[in-house]
């Protein structure tokens, strides 16, 4: 029986930040990479003037190598500058393996980056494991309601991660740190403003705690008591888009297949019914709490737990408990 044998690989993480501070996805992408790396190097990029403040904290979590492409251009992000970088830096590096964030930025980037650099690309994975010596991805398909896995059998191994999927250890390291200074030409795109819509300093897709509102909620005021849930349990506020179309909200909050795809610890739908639109974007939260009038909701059939009642009755109540429980921890 022939033997098996591990090869130590090159792995390139993408390192995103958000409001001057690191994602959470970009940690979880470096403790991925340290298992793929087999002993080789996990080797983070860090983009925008003054990235060089995030190399002490990459490096607690087990980068070998820290990238800087310090180009004012990159301080914000623009998909021309962010390709030719990503691109230029994949070469340089001689990654065996890049991994990003499947996130605003690493759904626009990463197909780009790769289609230039005639590289496969496996997006929105949820798990990553190592068989055989290969690297086997897992990514849902139909909506959630299957998993596919996926396998380079040549060339680059290039994938985006689901974030809130993978745990986070750290692993202290020496970092190298290198300055790049990629090419760019012919940016085609200039930002003169950015406007921000949320309503907190949670970020949805990375929150562990999503207490979200539907049609049921019956108005822009029925969104208060679950925004005083979502802030007693340190979560973020989501909507179905029927509470969007209706104007309850903003389409910053929407969750589904047409929103953002989130895989909280805690879920709460308020006044959701379920639709298949809606599960689509979040029926791979651990926990599921639906609160619905409509005993035959939908919702109710993807729910751990479920309260058939008022949601404007049920939520404050469970406000107020929380409050007293998180009093007492």
């Amino acid at each position: 029986m022939k033997e098996e044998t591990t090869m130590s690989k090159k792995v390139l993480v993408f390192a995103e930040t958000k409001d001057g501070k690191l994602r959470n996805i970009s940690f979880e992408a470096i403790t991925v990479a340290q298992k793929l790396s087999e002993g080789g190097e996990v080797i983070v990029s860090l983009f925008g003037a003054g990235a060089s403040q995030y190399v002490q904290e990459v490096s607690e979590y087990g980068a070998n190598k820290v990238y800087l492409l310090e180009d004012e251009v990159l301080s914000t992000y623009t998909t021309d500058a962010y390709t030719q970088a990503l691109c230029q830096l994949i070469e340089e590096a001689g990654a065996d393996v890049i991994l990003m964030g499947h996130t605003a930025i690493g759904k626009d980037v990463a197909p780009r980056a790769a289609a230039r650099l005639g590289l496969g690309l496996v997006s929105d994975c949820t798990g990553v494991d190592v068989e055989g010596g290969k690297v086997v991805f897992t990514r849902p398909i139909y909506a959630g309601k299957a998993f596919q896995k996926k396998v380079f059998n040549e060339g680059k191994v290039f994938a985006t991660l689901r974030p809130n999927n993978f745990d986070v250890e750290k692993n202290p390291a020496q970092a190298e740190v290198i300055s790049f200074q990629p090419v760019i030409k012919d940016i085609r795109t200039v930002v003169k403003e950015i406007v921000r819509k949320t309503t907190g300093g949670v970020d949805l897709s990375e929150a562990k705690v999503i207490v979200s509102g539907g049609r049921g909620v019956k108005s822009e005021d029925g969104f208060k008591p679950l925004q005083e849930l979502a802030e007693v349990l340190g979560g973020a506020v989501g909507a179905s888009r029927g509470a969007c179309d209706a104007e309850y909200c903003d389409y910053s909050l929407q969750i589904g297949q047409t929103g953002k795809v989130v895989t909280p610890d805690l879920y709460i739908a308020c006044g959701i019914s379920g639709a298949i639109q809606h599960l689509a974007g979040m029926s791979n939260s651990k926990v599921i709490v639906a609160i619905n009038k409509d005993p035959e909701a939908p919702i109710f059939q993807v729910a751990d737990y479920g309260i058939v009642g008022d949601l404007f009755e049920v939520v404050p109540l469970l406000t107020e408990e929380f409050k007293k429980a998180l009093v007492s921890v």
